[in-house]
C-alpha cells in the first residue's frame, strides 16, 4: 500500500467554534491529508494538537495507529471472549477483563515472534 501525505498547520474556524469559544480563536492545529494511490484526491484527514514542530512521520504514524487499536479492540470482544460476560458483579467483571487482556498480550506475542521481520520495521 502506498500513499501520499501532507500536513499544514491551520487554525479552525466556522460559526459554531466561534459560538462554542465565546469568540475566542482555537489554537493552531495540524490538518493531515492522505492520497491513497490511484486517488484523485484526499482520502482521509486528520486534525492534531500536537506541538509544530513534529514530524511529518511521527503524525502519519500516529494517525495510522488508529487502526491497531481497533484491530485489538475486535480481537478481544470476539475471539477473546470480552463481549460474552454475563455476570453481574465488578469482580467477575474484573477478572474476565484481566484474563483477556493477558490473551490478548500473549497473542500478541506469539505474533510478533512469528513475524521477526516484521516486528523490527515497526
Amino acid at each position: 500500500m502506498y500513499s501520499r501525505f501532507v500536513a499544514l498547520r491551520i487554525r479552525p474556524a466556522g460559526r459554531e467554534i466561534r459560538e462554542a469559544t465565546a469568540g475566542v480563536e482555537l489554537a493552531e492545529s495540524w490538518l493531515l491529508a492522505e492520497w491513497s494511490a490511484g486517488e484523485p484526491g484526499p482520502v482521509q484527514f486528520w486534525l492534531s494538537d500536537l506541538p509544530e514542530n513534529t514530524p511529518l512521520t511521527i503524525l502519519v504514524r500516529l494517525a495510522k495507529l488508529r487502526w491497531r487499536i481497533e484491530h485489538d479492540y475486535r480481537e478481544l470482544k470476539q475471539p477473546l471472549g470480552l463481549v460474552h460476560f454475563e455476570g453481574r458483579s465488578f469482580n467477575g467483571w474484573h477478572h474476565l477483563v484481566t484474563l483477556a487482556s493477558l490473551a490478548q498480550v500473549f497473542c500478541t506475542l506469539r505474533r510478533l515472534a512469528a513475524a521477526p521481520k516484521a516486528a523490527a520495521s515497526v
